[in-house]
C-alpha cells in the first residue's frame, strides 16, 4: 500500500484528492495538511511514501518547503499546480528543486475523472522514484561533438526521445550537450497541458539548439528539438525529404497523451533506418513497443541505465524487448546519440 500525504491550502482540493485516491486499492491517503508547517509534523508522524504538494500556499510557499524537505528529508514529491503561465513556471522551478512529477489542478476541460486517473499513475511512479538531493545530481554537462562534415551526411536523420518521471532533468542534461548542427529531435515528455510550453522555453534558454513546443506541421530540422504539447499526441510524418510533425488529439495510450509509443511508431514508419530512438527515465512501459518497431525498421536505439534513472520502468521494459542497441548512463546519452548518427 502506497501511503500519501496531501498538502494543499484548498479544502476542496484535499477532499477531491482523498475521494479520488480512495478508489485505488493500492493507494491510501494517510493524512492531509493545509500548509507546510502542519505537513512537517505529519511527515514525521505518519511517514508517507509520497507527498502531493501545492505551490502557492500561505505562511510558506511550496517551493521553499520543497527545498527544505529535499535537503533534510528527501521524499518523492508530486507538485500540484494551476494551469497558468505562472503556475507552469513555478512547477518547473519545483522540478528543478527535486520534485519528481507535476499534475494540474482539475478545472475547465481537465475533468476530475481524468485528473484522478493520472494522479494515481503519478503516485505509483513517484513511489518507485529515487529522489536525489541536489548535491547528488550530475554536474555541468560536457558538450558532445558532431563534426561539420557529419552534418552534411546526416541532414535527413531524426532523433526521437521519450521520457516520463524524472524526464525533465534527464532531457535537460541530454539537450544541453547537443551541438547546433545536431539532427532534428522530436520529444515526448509525459507532462500536462500548458506546462510543456514553459518547459520548452526554459530549455531553449539553456541549449545551443532551438527548443520549442511543437505545433501542427512544424518541420523537424537540424538544430531544433520539438516537444509534444501536453494533452496532444505527436507523430512524425514525411513529405519528400521534409520531416514534419502532426499534433492531434485522440485516446490516451498507456494512460498518457502525449504517448511515446505514438511518436516512436510513426518514426519507425516514416524515418526507418534514418532514426535514433532514445528511452529515458520513466514509469511503465510506454515506448517499449514503439522502440521495437523502430529497431525492426532499422533504427539505432538507446536506453538510459538503471543507476541514473529516477524510475527504471520505461528503459527496463524497452531493454526487455531485446530492441535496445546501447544502455548508457545519462551523462553519456547525448554522445551515444551522436556516435550512432
Amino acid at each position: 500500500m502506497i501511503k500519501v500525504l496531501v498538502v494543499d491550502d484548498s479544502a476542496i482540493v484535499r477532499k477531491i484528492f482523498t475521494e479520488e485516491l480512495s478508489k485505488e486499492k493500492d493507494i491510501e491517503v494517510i493524512g492531509t495538511a493545509p500548509d507546510p508547517f502542519v505537513a512537517r509534523d505529519k511527515i514525521l508522524q505518519l511517514k508517507p511514501d509520497v507527498l502531493t504538494l501545492d505551490i502557492e500556499m500561505p505562511r510558506m510557499d511550496g517551493i521553499t518547503f520543497l527545498k527544505k524537505l529535499m535537503k533534510h528529508y528527501p521524499l518523492p514529491v508530486i507538485i500540484v499546480s494551476s494551469l497558468t503561465p505562472k503556475g507552469s513556471a513555478l512547477a518547473l522551478e519545483a522540478m528543478d528543486s527535486g520534485a519528481v512529477e507535476v499534475i494540474a489542478k482539475p478545472g475547465g476541460s481537465y475533468s476530475v475523472g481524468e485528473m484522478g486517473a493520472q494522479l494515481a499513475e503519478k503516485i505509483r511512479a513517484a513511489a518507485k522514484a529515487r529522489p536525489l538531493r541536489r548535491d547528488e545530481r550530475s554536474g555541468p554537462a560536457v558538450a558532445a561533438t558532431l563534426s561539420t562534415r557529419a552534418l552534411a551526411e546526416t541532414t535527413n536523420k531524426i532523433v526521437a526521445i521519450g521520457a516520463s518521471t524524472g524526464g525533465t532533468e534527464a532531457l535537460r542534461e541530454v539537450l544541453v550537450q547537443m551541438p547546433p548542427n545536431s539532427p532534428g529531435i522530436v520529444i515526448v515528455q509525459h507532462m500536462p497541458a500548458n506546462f510543456t510550453r514553459a518547459f520548452a522555453d526554459r530549455l531553449n534558454g539553456l541549449c545551443k539548439i532551438r527548443v520549442k513546443e511543437a505545433q501542427d506541421n512544424d518541420s523537424a530540422v537540424p538544430g531544433t528539438a520539438l516537444i509534444a504539447p501536453g494533452n496532444f499526441h505527436m507523430l512524425l510524418k514525411r513529405s519528400g525529404a521534409r520531416y514534419y510533425v502532426q499534433v492531434k488529439t485522440g485516446p490516451m495510450v498507456h494512460h498518457q497523451r502525449p504517448a511515446v509509443d505514438v511518436l516512436f511508431k510513426s518514426t519507425a514508419q516514416y524515418a526507418g533506418a534514418n532514426a535514433v530512438g532514445v528511452i529515458l527515465t520513466g514509469m511503465g512501459s510506454d515506448g517499449a513497443a514503439g522502440i521495437k518497431e523502430m529497431k525492426d525498421a532499422g533504427a539505432k536505439t538507446i536506453a538510459q541505465d538503471e543507476a541514473t534513472s529516477v524510475v527504471f520502468g520505461m528503459p527496463k521494459e524497452a531493454i526487455r524487448t531485446g530492441a535496445v542497441d546501447k544502455v548508457a548512463p545519462l551523462p553519456r546519452v547525448a554522445q551515444a546519440i551522436l556516435d550512432m548518427i
